[in-house]
């Protein structure tokens, strides 16, 4: 099992202080619009690498009436272990780590603690810009990988400085072949990562019995071909600067890629899909990221689903709960009123999130 026991919230976003005693169920979290449901998701987002799920800085995180800094103290329930977590951040300061007393860095945070989200954002992910779908599949890529963060980090700042080269129209190649050889090295593991866990979902899929539908998912670029190689990459980067230049951009590489799904069942591309059909794809690969997950690490991650039952009807939502509950995940839901969880019966926990005076209560039912 992998699950939070505990978690404290001070000074983060609306809550000033929320203690939550947990016991690993399926935690179920109700109130009305606006009380700080969702606070309680991006703070356990936040125990795992990246920038949790509004992808916000830290001096967002922090009451805006005080502004003194936030922390986040959490005990981890892991397969093998339990750890104590620290996550805070002083009057805006970067955000900071502290496992077990000793401070770490979010790659060590990756390697016991992966989560896995899916928020009312993402409702038209399959309709909107190849950005948001990059995001999506970056994030399930960090659960199976949490050096992956790190490479795609280093892709992106070395797109940047030779972006700016480009912009500048420097023709000088030595500048660029330091930053290409970066590029390649980075961006050549950001890609194959990114395969290898389409490969984990597609096996995930194929192996179980689920209500779900299934997605058939490719990754193409938005134009021509990703090389291969890492030196193919590194010599397609020189053999397109000429055009890069006259772009402004770097017009070949990862940052290029894009993730299409297909309603395998109708062979009906996600995009064409309707709204419900859109967001029962997303649960579906969700749900397989979960399996693959227990099936390699020997426990899934931690979900978040922020207003769950948007999209999705009364039989779907209790086959989605049945899912959680026999896969074993620790999944945080959202919604507005306790009805919306009433097939998960005494199978999860149940908050409610109040308001008064600017400031959210949770009590546990």
């Amino acid at each position: 099992m992998l699950a939070l026991t505990a978690l404290t919230l001070s000074h983060f976003r609306s809550h000033k202080r929320a203690e939550l005693e947990l016991d690993g169920r399926p935690v179920a979290i109700h109130g009305a619009n606006g009380v700080g449901k969702t606070n309680i998701l991006e703070a356990v987002s936040l125990f795992s690498p990246g920038r949790g799920l509004r992808r916000a800085g830290a001096a967002d995180m922090a009451r805006r009436d005080e502004q003194l800094g936030w922390k986040l103290t959490g005990q981890l329930q892991s397969p093998s272990q339990i750890y104590e977590i620290d996550i805070w951040s002083e009057a805006g300061a970067a955000r900071q780590i502290r496992i077990d007393g000793k401070a770490a860095n979010q790659i060590a945070l990756g390697k016991i603690c992966r989560v896995v989200w899916l928020v009312p954002a993402m409702d038209r992910l399959w309709i909107e810009a190849a950005e948001g779908r990059r995001r999506f599949l970056d994030r399930m890529a960090l659960s199976f990988d949490p050096t992956h963060a790190e490479a795609a980090l280093t892709y992106e700042k070395s797109m940047r400085e030779r972006n700016r080269l480009l912009k500048e129209q420097v023709r000088d190649p030595a500048w660029y072949r330091v930053l290409e050889t970066q590029m390649a090295a980075a961006g050549h593991r950001v890609h194959q990562v990114r395969l290898q866990t389409l490969d984990f979902l597609r096996l995930a899929q194929a192996e179980s019995e689920t209500s779900f539908p299934t997605a058939e998912l490719d990754l193409v670029q938005s134009e021509g071909t990703m090389p291969i190689g890492e030196s193919d990459l590194r010599d397609a980067l020189a053999e397109s600067r000429f055009r890069d230049l006259a772009a402004g951009r770097s017009l070949i590489g990862p940052h290029r890629s894009d993730l299409i799904g297909t309603y395998a069942a109708k062979g009906v591309a996600a995009k064409d899909c309707s709204t419900g059909e859109q967001k029962a794809l997303l649960v579906s690969l969700i749900l397989a990221n979960a399996r693959a997950l227990a099936q390699r690490e020997g426990a899934p991650p931690m979900l978040l689903l922020d207003e769950v039952s948007a999209h999705l009807d009364a039989n779907r939502c209790a086959a989605l709960y049945d899912e959680i509950c026999s896969l074993g995940v620790q999944a945080w839901m959202t919604g507005t009123g306790p009805e919306l969880f009433a097939a998960l019966g005494a199978r999860a926990q149940v908050l409610q999130v109040t308001e008064a005076d600017g400031l959210s209560q949770v009590r546990q039912s």
